[in-house]
């Protein structure tokens, strides 16, 4: 039997934690995996450490003095588990605290991995909680991604190829399907991949760590899918929602590192233009609220002031 080690980082979701943690130990009790769970705490003060401690006797439990970040705490987890090491999980999991797993997911995913030895990561198939359609699954960012950013055109190019969305039929057709990469909130990467490839960079506080990743492992030579008879249910950004201003400048600081890292200097020069252009046109139309009395003064200057920090950021990035 395969061994999985599920890694959970966690930051001031106490409830939502509690009701993830209960349905990983149904979904892996029910289908008799061989599974192992780590609860990261990024120095969380609404009493999730005392929560697992007391609820979930079983899970091993980290919990963190300061925000290590969620890279850095993802990787302390799977370190913990032995991941990927010799003689740890074969396969490890990460999952979001605002998830949570529906029947088989796992098992499904697992069951994928093992038929398909060159598939390095798989992606569920996230819902929201009333079941409705969600995004998974993404195309490397691109030039038009980011102008869609600050400047669209139609809301229908949401959903679009250019936005780097896949077709939904590929979903509701219930087959695997291969792809850029999964979002991170439920995915799992084979031990050998994770070998070759490193684990997450640290650098990245929040965001983009994922992308990074599935980008070296398959330059690494190994397959990512999503894998729609996996579903996960994802109530999206419960940890970040907490400082929206603080969150976008980690954004696109974490933007700015994966530019660096994995495109040329054209595409670096084209991608700062086009978010400057974007910054300026929202500061303007903040100050226009504003004005009008349509925005809370203090909120409009803290949108101002992330939208001039990270103006400063894409000056200073290579």
């Amino acid at each position: 039997m395969v061994r999985l080690g599920i890694v959970i980082v966690s930051y001031n979701v106490r409830e939502h934690l509690c009701r993830c943690l209960g349905a990983v130990e149904a979904s892996v009790q029910a289908s008799g995996l061989d599974a192992e769970l780590v609860v990261v705490d990024n120095a969380s003060r609404d009493g999730s450490v005392d929560m697992v401690r007391t609820e979930f006797p079983k899970v091993q439990l980290l919990a963190n003095e300061e925000n290590a970040g969620f890279a850095a705490a993802t990787n302390q987890g799977l370190r913990a588990l032995g991941f990927p090491e010799e003689g740890g999980p074969d396969f490890g999991m990460l999952l979001n605290p605002d998830t949570l797993v529906r029947g088989a997911a796992l098992a499904e995913m697992l069951s994928f991995m093992d038929r398909n030895p060159r598939a390095g990561v798989a992606g569920a198939r996230l819902v929201y909680e009333d079941g409705s359609f969600q995004h998974s699954a993404f195309r490397y960012p691109t030039l038009c991604m980011a102008f869609f950013d600050f400047f669209l055109p139609h809301h229908r190019l949401l959903d679009s190829r250019l936005n780097g969305r896949y077709p939904r039929r590929l979903y509701q057709s219930g087959r695997p399907f291969e792809i850029d990469h999964p979002l991170g909130a439920a995915m799992m990467v084979r031990r050998e991949a994770a070998l070759r490839a490193g684990l997450l960079d640290e650098a990245f506080f929040m965001y983009c760590e994922e992308i990074d990743w599935c980008r070296r492992i398959k330059k690494a030579g190994w397959h990512i899918y999503c894998v729609p008879r996996a579903e996960i249910v994802h109530l999206e950004g419960r940890s970040a929602r907490q400082f929206r201003e603080e969150m976008f400048v980690a954004l696109w600081r974490s933007r700015y590192r994966l530019f660096a890292k994995h495109n040329g200097p054209l595409y670096r020069w084209a991608v700062r233009r086009i978010v400057a252009l974007g910054l300026r046109r929202e500061m303007a139309r903040v100050r226009r609220a504003a004005q009008r009395g349509e925005l809370d003064p203090e909120m409009a200057q803290r949108r101002l002031a992330a939208c001039t920090r990270v103006l400063e950021l894409g000056r200073s990035a290579p």
